[in-house]
């Protein structure tokens, strides 16, 4: 049976009209806003190779994060089941986009680098493996059409 989440609320409001609005390609700031009912406000921005501000978040960031939020909750969940006690998870996903000729681009792959520390006594090789598991449940993952790589390190508290 399948079931339907829907997701709502979301709202991008630009914020970059500096006074003549986009009467040219440099006229405008690529600043806008994010945000959804009850949640704080996200600073967007375009990349800023396309005039954007580096000070804020663009979307390509925003879509390796997405990725590496969605591994971390999943790997989180498998680990509890398998009884692998997860004491700290840190990522430092990278993105490779190509663009052509005629300015459109795509992403090639991202890869997760989680740096994951387990309790003592526990079962690295174990933990290892669960990363295994991810790509095959974790909803951005499987929505995406370029190659998501793990490149997991485990370490042993102690």
């Amino acid at each position: 049976m399948t079931r339907e989440h829907r997701y709502a609320d979301i709202t991008v409001t630009w914020t970059g009209n500096t006074g003549s609005g986009t009467s040219s390609y440099r006229a405008y700031s690529r600043d806008h806003e994010i945000g959804g009912a009850g949640l704080p406000m996200i600073p967007g921005t375009a990349d800023p190779v396309f005039r954007g501000d580096p000070a804020r978040w663009n979307p390509e960031q925003l879509l390796i994060v997405s990725l590496s939020q969605c591994h971390l909750l999943w790997y989180l969940h498998f680990a509890a089941e398998a009884g692998v006690v997860v004491t700290a998870y840190r990522d430092q996903p990278t993105g490779v986009m190509s663009i052509g000729a005629d300015g459109g681009g795509q992403f090639e792959r991202v890869t997760l680098r989680p740096h994951v520390t387990i309790a003592a006594g526990g079962d690295a090789e174990l933990a290892a493996r669960l990363h295994a598991k991810v790509p095959a449940v974790c909803f951005i993952a499987r929505s995406v059409n370029f190659a998501v790589e793990h490149a997991p390190t485990i370490v042993i508290e102690g």
